[in-house]
Formats: structure tokens, sequence, C-alpha cells
């Protein structure tokens, strides 16, 4: 390990000797595959655009973060400029540990389940491009080593080998359960992501963040490391829960159509964000914060909250207002 280390430094001193000109297109970049970038777009896909699509990305998304979690719990790799005061530290949003590159992972999970379901040689080509950009990205910025990013990419390919390989038959299986049975399902996930979760939490059981790596983020300008916080977890199990009733729901009452009239559609998404932000923010602000099981279970319910509106109490607020209407097409909820 030591080994990738230091030839990872060396190569992304070579990448931050390009020039400053590339900071702003590499953070763009890096952002395409941000949590605040898929809160915005993915409400996009299944209100406006095509809900099987917004289905599909959710759930891998949700999937990828918690596989991710484990994964960095399992290695408890640093961040570069964790481990030489060398490197620029150009996105000081990341406290979590290096190894694998959630960035990376869920661009191949997201982008190649989009390019996937479209089945179009320009959307496979446009995909790949910025699936290798957002990896670019995380190593030019100084927040990732080259094999955090490799192996990111190579568990996000398997993520979505795995999705596409098995939805049809899941989602056959499911069809044939009762809406009743269609939520437990959803809470019996959401808690195997929370005991995997915890699991591999165990792994690091009176783990010490190393001070070298504490002072070096502290000397970047960078958040401290907080590599155990097992926040991502619950907000992945909360949000999976929370679309498994909202679609189990808005499904069992017909289905709402994503498509639509351009006004329309972007008066739903406008209206639907409007209700995403008073949840996300409004909550935030409201529930408490800390470690310990009430702390936790908040946050499960803020983000449960949040997928259920995004999954059925939107969609049902929309056809209230006219603003959809009731189908059961291929892109309907």
């Amino acid at each position: 390990m030591q080994t990738l280390i230091e030839s990872g430094i060396a190569f992304i001193i070579v990448l931050q000797r390009l020039g400053d000109w590339l900071i702003a297109p590499m953070q763009f970049f890096s952002y395409l595959g941000n949590e605040e970038f898929f809160l915005l777009v993915l409400p996009l896909l299944y209100w406006s655009v095509d809900s099987a699509l917004g289905l599909r990305v959710a759930l891998i998304l949700v999937t990828s973060n918690v596989l991710n979690n484990v994964g960095k719990l399992a290695f408890a790799g640093p961040r570069p400029y964790w481990v030489s005061t060398d490197i620029h530290a150009w996105w000081s949003s990341e406290t979590g540990f290096g190894i694998p590159s959630g960035h990376a992972q869920n661009a191949v999970s997201v982008w190649g389940m989009f390019a996937a379901y479209m089945g179009r040689r320009w959307i496979w080509v446009l995909s790949l491009v910025i699936i290798f950009l957002i990896g670019f990205s995380r190593m030019f910025l100084g927040v990732h080593f080259s094999h955090d990013v490799i192996i990111g990419w190579a568990l996000g390919a398997l993520l979505l080998w795995l999705f596409v390989r098995f939805w049809k038959p899941a989602a056959e299986w499911l069809d044939k359960k009762t809406m009743g049975q269609q939520i437990m399902v959803g809470f019996i996930v959401s808690l195997i992501f929370i005991v995997v979760g915890f699991g591999a939490s165990s792994l690091r059981a009176g783990y010490q963040v190393p001070e070298i790596w504490i002072s070096n983020a502290a000397l970047a300008g960078t958040e401290l490391p907080a590599p155990l916080d097992p926040n991502g977890t619950f907000t992945s199990a909360g949000t999976l829960f929370g679309v498994a009733i909202g679609a189990a729901w808005i499904h069992s009452l017909g289905g709402v159509q994503a498509s639509g009239p351009i006004s329309k559609r972007a008066i739903r998404y406008v209206i639907g964000l409007i209700g995403v932000l008073i949840l996300y923010m409004g909550l935030g602000a409201i529930f408490p914060r800390g470690e310990g099981f009430i702390f936790y279970l908040l946050r499960f319910i803020r983000y449960t909250l949040i997928g259920w509106w995004v999954a059925g109490g939107a969609p049902w607020l929309f056809v209230r207002l006219k603003l959809a209407g009731r189908n059961t097409g291929d892109n309907s909820i």
C-alpha cells in the first residue's frame, strides 16, 4: 500500500503542474458526481422526464453509497493531501477515507445506468467520457489517488452489471406483491443497509485517525478527517425506504405520467423541488445532530420523508393540481 501511495503522490503532483486553469473545469466535473447534483437532477428525471429511469438511478445511487461506505471502512486508506503537504487540496469538503472513490463509483453506477437504460451508442460514449473526467478530476483536485479511482470504477461497474442483470426479474417479483409487502421489502432492505454499515464500522472499533493526517488536512485548509461518521448509511437507508413507500403507494393508485407539455414539466419540477428543499433544509435545521440512536433515527426519518415526497407525495400533488395525469405507460410512475 505504501508503494501505491508514494507513486500516487508523484502522479498527482505531475497532474497539478498542468496548471491552475484546470481547477474550475475539474471542479465542475467533480460536481457531476456530488450529492447536491443528484439531489437536484434525480427529481427532475423522476417527475418530468422518465420515472422508470429516475427510479433505477435513485436505487442504484443509494446502494452504491452504502457499498462505498463499507469499502472505505474496509480499506481505511488516506486521501492524498492527508499524507503529503506537496499536494494541493482543491476540493475541501471530504472527511471520509479515500479508497474507493465514491465519486468514481457513483459515476459508473449512475451515468452507466442512464446509458444502459437509453441504449444508444452516442449516450454510452458521452457517459463514458463523463465517467472518466469525474475520476480524473478527483485525482487532479488532490482528493483521491489513482488506485482509489480505479477501485471505485470497478465496484461501480460490478454494481451496474448486477442492477441491469437482475432488475427485470426483481421488478416482476415485486409487482406480484401487495403495496404493504412492497413497502416491507423496502424496509427490510433499508435495515440490511444499516446492519451492513454498522458491521463495517465494527471493523474500525477503537480506530484513531493518525495525527499527521489531521495536521496535514488543517494545513491544506480543508475539513478535518472524520472517517467513522455513520450518517451516510442512515441517509441512504432512509432514502431507500422513503422511495419504496412513495413508489409503492403511487403505483397502487395507477401511476402518474412523467410526460406532458414542457410548461407542466417545469412547474412540476419547481413545486416538487420546493418540497424537497423544505424537508432537506427545514428538518435539517430542526432536527438536532450528533452521535447516538436518537440522532441517527431522526436522520433516517428526515431522508425517509424526502424519499417519500420525491417518489409519492409530489406525484400525488401533481395529479391533484392537474399538472399530470394517471398513466401506466413506459414513462409513468
